[in-house]
């Protein structure tokens, strides 16, 4: 079965990944915005939104289901988990991602040796513990997680909580693997194969991916694009959407060498 996805606009092909527990109704003014000069596809993930889940446990078998409805070559951009997501598909097929586009996105999202910032695993765990006793609940404690510590903290809470309203509910098995993802999976050794542009874009104030992986990610992939944007946290894209916009409008329009 197909992943649900939606078309806006036309011209350069846009894919557009939501992050866990969300769908592509996240995305709202941003993709419309995009969508002006531009064709945007959103897809909602493997149990997320209108997708349906079926057997999808590895990161690589959440990419393979993204490309059967991507197009044959597009820029890709991802929040959250669907950077990781975005992140393998342009490891796997270099040859169907022209740019990558991270925004508050990471190779391990969990802290490990040598990777100090990212959120602590025993945090994850607990997530993960709360899941199975009440989805609802935990989806609820993760949207605030990601808006901690932002300008707009109040507001942008108030629209994560709608959008995620305007598909179905996640299914839990596609919730429990995409926490199994975010807690397992470690794309450091593979970073510098990367030969596509690729642009990363954290919230100074993020507590789930905080701004200084950027300076861990430097190290490993140099030619990175890398920008902190202040005063916003897990979803710069919607507290500071100009902002976020406008570095992204500049990559897209750069030189397609790196």
């Amino acid at each position: 079965m197909k992943l649900s996805m939606e078309t806006l606009g036309r011209g350069e092909a846009l894919v557009l990944l939501h992050g866990w527990g969300m769908n592509s109704a996240v995305w709202g003014g941003v993709a419309e915005r995009l969508a002006e000069n531009r064709r945007v596809i959103l897809i909602d993930l493997p149990g997320h939104g209108g997708s349906p889940f079926a057997s999808e446990r590895s990161l690589r078998e959440w990419g393979d289901a993204c490309l059967a409805v991507a197009p044959e070559r597009a820029v890709w951009i991802g929040w959250s988990l669907g950077a990781q997501v975005a992140l393998q598909v342009a490891l796997d097929q270099p040859e169907r991602v022209q740019k990558l586009i991270s925004l508050a996105g990471t190779p391990r999202f969990v802290q490990g040796e040598s990777w100090l910032h990212a959120m602590e695993d025993k945090t994850l765990g607990q997530f993960a513990t709360s899941l199975r006793k009440d989805h609802r609940k935990t989806l609820e404690r993760f949207l605030a997680l990601q808006v901690r510590g932002s300008d707009e903290a109040r507001t942008i809470l108030r629209t994560l909580k709608i959008r995620l309203m305007e598909r179905p509910d996640p299914q839990p098995t596609a919730l429990e693997t995409g926490l199994s993802l975010l807690k397992n999976v470690d794309l450091r050794e593979d970073l510098a194969a990367l030969q596509m542009p690729t642009l990363w874009l954290y919230g100074e104030r993020d507590t789930l991916v905080p701004a200084a992986a950027a300076d861990l990610l430097l190290a490993i992939l140099p030619r990175a694009e890398v920008y902190r944007i202040a005063g916003a946290a897990h979803a710069p894209f919607l507290s500071h959407q100009d902002e976020t916009l406008a570095l992204i409008e500049t990559f897209l329009e750069g030189s397609s060498e790196q």
